[in-house]
């Protein structure tokens, strides 16, 4: 995809520090769009970082949530979720800021997130000029999530530019409105441009019990080989909130220090699924319920409802649906249970806010509108929604743009006759040239169709059932 400040000579860390944050503190941050805002924009110009890579990096971590000073899972704090042994410590050191402030205070947080991704791009080599590029600062990103491998750092560094491409509407705890307006970068990704794409078609199908999920094995120490449903009957499944952002799940069961994995781990944003653990084998996510259960962490927090949408529950759902069909599982709240639902445990995910009557209703099919499939999912990495029109109750079709190949892409996706191959289309046409069109008689969707587009407009479409329709020449920038 995606003012230089007068500067004082004061060496701390092997960071030039710059004079105004050695007079004054980050947590004086003030601005009239907010507190919250306030400190972005305070540290963002106090550290030199791109303000607008500095808040998707914070709402890919926490969605501005601070969890009043409490740890993730895999020991993180704060807004800039910064981890224990690793960003907390640096943070400290480079802001003179004590723990305690970083872990609590909002401003003081985002000050520290902002000083140790400084920290990184000097390490980097980025001077003044680099500074000023968003597309420089991929390394630094990508070193800030301390993923243990090139491939999930790529996941993690990709996912905060693809939120800054489609812009971050967020609200803090406070009620305050934090924004960043969508803004397309094309990265440049260094040494992690040949690590692999866990977005892109997967290279280790074969892996996967699962064929939708992408395949990254946790740290051996994090699981026990078994060789189920031979050695132990695999009869439940159990549903957890992972504490932590989807890269960062994936990052923390590869440490061999965490000593807890799941089987299958669910993004937010558009229901991507890894899986870190073969069914076969016990992951460690649920105590007495190990041997017995196939493990689903979902990106969020137990306390923030925001994690948990639509694109989360019908993905999950079908992933729940897929596991339950193939052991013999009952698909009912007796067999598919929450972690706070286990014997012996004192967790309490996924919590109040996750509906449990939706999931199970896209579980056992309630509402025919049990579709796995996403336009995002359908037309690929990048892409992103920037116009849908209905088809009756029988489907949605749906124009995306990927900003940073100037493509446009259009998906159909049936919202009833779920796996029953009916009559479905999709078509985009690029004014002046040759319209594409997929259809046919498909299970779940038509497409993608996509074409290059940029700076032209486009007329677009599809058909679900009876229902048909078509745009006129529109989205022409």
């Amino acid at each position: 995809m995606r003012a230089q400040l007068c500067r004082s000579a004061a060496l701390l860390a092997g960071v030039l520090m710059p004079a105004t944050l050695l007079m004054s503190g980050p947590a004086a941050a003030a601005s009239a769009d907010g507190p919250v805002a306030g400190a972005f924009a305070e540290a963002a110009g106090t550290y030199e970082v791109p303000r607008d890579l500095l808040v998707s990096l914070a709402y890919a971590e926490t969605h501005l949530d601070g969890h009043d000073g409490e740890p993730s899972a895999s020991g993180g704090y704060g807004v800039m979720h910064l981890v224990a042994s690793r960003t907390l410590e640096r943070a400290a050191t480079l802001t003179g800021e004590p723990v305690a402030d970083l872990k609590s205070d909002d401003a003081a947080n985002i000050a520290g997130g902002a000083a140790v991704l400084r920290a990184y791009a000097d390490e980097a080599g980025l001077d003044a000029a680099a500074r000023k590029d968003p597309a420089r600062w991929y390394t630094a990103i990508a070193r800030y999530g301390g993923a243990s491998s090139p491939d999930v750092a790529r996941l993690y560094a990709d996912t905060v530019y693809d939120l800054m491409a489609g812009g971050v509407r967020a609200t803090t705890t406070g009620g305050e409105s934090v924004t960043v307006k969508p803004r397309a970068v094309e990265p440049d990704r260094g040494a992690y441009g040949k690590a692999e794409d866990l977005d892109g078609p997967s290279t280790l199908a074969a892996a996967v019990d699962y064929p939708q999920a992408a395949w990254v094995p946790a740290n051996s120490a994090n699981y026990a080989v078994s060789s189920r449903p031979t050695s132990d009957a695999i009869d439940r499944i159990v549903i957890h909130v992972a504490q932590g952002s989807y890269a960062g799940t994936i990052s923390w069961f590869q440490n061999p220090a965490a000593k807890v994995s799941s089987h299958y781990v669910v993004r937010s944003s558009d229901g991507a699924v890894t899986q870190m653990v073969r069914e076969k084998d016990r992951a460690f996510h649920a105590g007495d319920y190990n041997r017995r259960s196939v493990g689903i962490e979902h990106e969020g927090f137990v306390n923030d409802a925001t994690w948990f949408t639509d694109a989360m529950y019908r993905s999950s759902a079908a992933l729940t649906r897929n596991i339950a069909d193939r052991y013999g599982i009952p698909k009912d709240r007796t067999h598919i249970v929450g972690h706070s639902q286990v014997p012996g445990t004192d967790h309490t995910d996924p919590g109040g806010y996750w509906n449990w009557t939706t999931f199970m209703n896209y579980v056992t099919g309630g509402g025919g509108t049990t579709n796995p499939h996403t336009p995002e999912s359908v037309c690929g990495t990048g892409y992103k929604v920037i116009d849908s029109a209905a088809l009756g109750t029988a489907g949605t079709v749906f124009l995306l743009y990927n900003s940073a190949n100037g493509n446009n892409c259009v998906a159909t996706i049936k919202k009833t006759s779920i796996g029953q191959a009916t009559a479905t289309s999709a078509y985009l046409e690029v004014q002046g040239k040759t319209r594409i069109t997929d259809s046919g008689s498909f299970a779940y969707y038509a497409g993608p169709v996509r074409a290059a587009a940029a700076g032209q407009c486009v007329k677009w479409g599809g058909k679900a059932g009876t229902a048909v329709y078509d745009s006129p020449f529109e989205h022409c920038g």
